[in-house]
């Protein structure tokens, strides 16, 4: 999958991924995580997703990692808010108050760039990647964190071989298999959407879950 891809599904507006409320699993766990107000969180492929404002809300540094400049330039347009914008190495920063979105590549993030952070909130990063860049993404991830630093992760989990992602299936075998050397992983919560969702029934899906894990950096 190549970036292009991303690119032109924001060019389209082929955006079913978008959530236009804040996701209720986020309200839900994060409490659980105990980040220190004032701690900087990194939310990878962060899109236009409204949960920036709530993440900045609980008194959290947001740093947003997004390939395309559409939807940097959507999340302050859309939420009245006016970014300063500024070439910073690989990536354009768009930073209004406690909230940056860095556009450009993921893999191109350093530690340098992530100063700070002490989280991450990943609901649209890993499902939205084909199994061959999953292992490179989980590696990055964890190279970049602080020992202790936490991970919500939000996955879909349902047969592959019914539906052409993304969103792709990621189940908790394979959460393990990605994160269990450098992580300590646990299972939150797991819980039947496919009622809930109409656009996955459409495709043919026969079951759908979503689950919720916290993950935390282990000492290398």
């Amino acid at each position: 999958m190549q970036a292009d891809f991303w690119l032109e599904r924001w060019q389209n507006q082929q955006i079913g991924f978008h959530q236009d409320r804040v996701n209720a699993h986020l309200e839900t766990y994060w409490p659980s995580l105990s980040v220190p107000a004032g701690a900087a969180v990194l939310v990878p492929l962060c899109g236009k997703s409204r949960d920036m404002l709530w993440l900045a809300g609980q008194g959290h540094r947001v740093i947003g990692v997004e390939l395309s400049p559409l939807a940097a330039e959507a999340f302050f347009a859309e939420n009245g808010l006016s970014p300063s914008v500024k070439r910073e190495g690989a990536f354009e920063v768009y930073r209004v108050g406690e909230i940056e979105i860095r556009c450009g590549d993921f893999f191109d993030l350093s530690s340098a760039d992530l100063a700070g952070v002490q989280a991450v909130y990943d609901r649209a990063s890993l499902v939205a990647l084909p199994s061959e860049m999953r292992q490179r993404y989980a590696a990055h991830l964890a190279d970049l964190m602080p020992v202790a630093a936490q991970v919500l992760l939000i996955t879909f989990d349902y047969p592959q071989a019914e539906m052409q992602g993304p969103p792709f299936a990621v189940n908790e075998d394979e959460v393990h298999r990605l994160y269990d050397a450098r992580f300590e992983v646990a299972s939150l919560v797991s819980k039947d959407v496919l009622a809930e969702n109409e656009r996955f029934q459409r495709a043919g899906l026969t079951r759908m879950s979503e689950r919720v894990f916290n993950l935390r950096r282990r000492a290398d």
